[in-house]
């Protein structure tokens, strides 16, 4: 199966050494970042062009979900199969006359960070049972992890990792304000965070919770009030709120 990869960012560059490393022919990664494509190209030893796409037999878009609508206009190839890679789109957001789909990593991804690409899920949706198998089949050569995923589920699936990473790297980002503003190596803070990450492998989440909201610690949560101001006191507060609600504390 000729296969093509769109896209030149952190997903792309990530699916496509997935690609490689597990044997799967790439015969093409296609882009506008020339510079991006040619690292891409260099590395893993795929043929890379910005101006001409050749034909597929699968298309695989990887760009920003506000950009997935206007590149899938460029396959003019009919009959083929073409999947996107969001969790937050459904796959009739494809235009063009092929067979839609969806290919959904559920990770974050960086190009300088390493991943085990075989503990990554995929969820896969397309409109027809061959084509299903054809994208599960694709996925199990990379993944461990590989489901169906309707729309209705991917758009729980992502709201789901949005909470569960996007909200946590930026409460990341904000203590690591509060630690560099008191000259705190924020290094100091990864055995908490690792500890914290790895407790919810054994313990629900719910059983994990620690701190001074959950114990209702009034004093210690009004001393921290005092030492915030502006946006991060409105997160301490909301984040305390939720917490009390969760566990019902007055």
């Amino acid at each position: 199966m000729q296969t093509i990869i769109i896209g030149s960012g952190n997903v792309a560059y990530h699916l496509a050494k997935a690609f490689v490393q597990n044997g799967i022919p790439l015969n093409q990664i296609f882009g506008r970042n020339e510079t991006e494509l040619q690292k891409i190209s260099s590395e893993l030893n795929i043929p890379y062009s910005t101006e001409k796409l050749e034909d597929a037999d699968l298309y695989i878009i990887c760009v920003s979900d506000n950009s997935v609508e206007n590149v899938s206009k460029i396959i003019s190839k009919k009959d083929c199969l073409v999947a996107h890679t969001s969790g937050s789109l459904p796959k009739e957001i494809l235009i063009g006359e092929y067979r839609k789909s969806s290919f959904y990593p559920l990770q974050t991804f960086s190009k300088s960070k390493e991943l085990d690409y075989k503990k990554i899920p995929f969820f896969i949706e397309t409109e027809n049972s061959e084509d299903q198998k054809i994208l599960t089949d694709l996925a199990s050569k990379i993944s461990e992890n590989v489901m169906e995923g309707s729309y209705e589920k991917r758009k729980y699936i992502h709201l789901t990792a949005v909470f569960a990473c996007n909200f946590v790297n930026h409460l990341f980002s904000r203590a690591k304000e509060i630690s560099d503003a008191q000259e705190i190596p924020f290094d100091y803070f990864l055995p908490l965070i690792d500890e914290t990450v790895q407790k919810i492998h054994e313990i629900e989440p719910k059983s994990a919770q620690t701190g001074p909201a959950v114990r209702n610690d009034k004093r210690v949560l009004e001393l921290h009030e005092e030492l915030l101001q502006d946006e991060s006191l409105e997160i301490y507060k909301t984040m305390n709120h939720s917490i009390k609600k969760m566990y019902q504390l007055p």
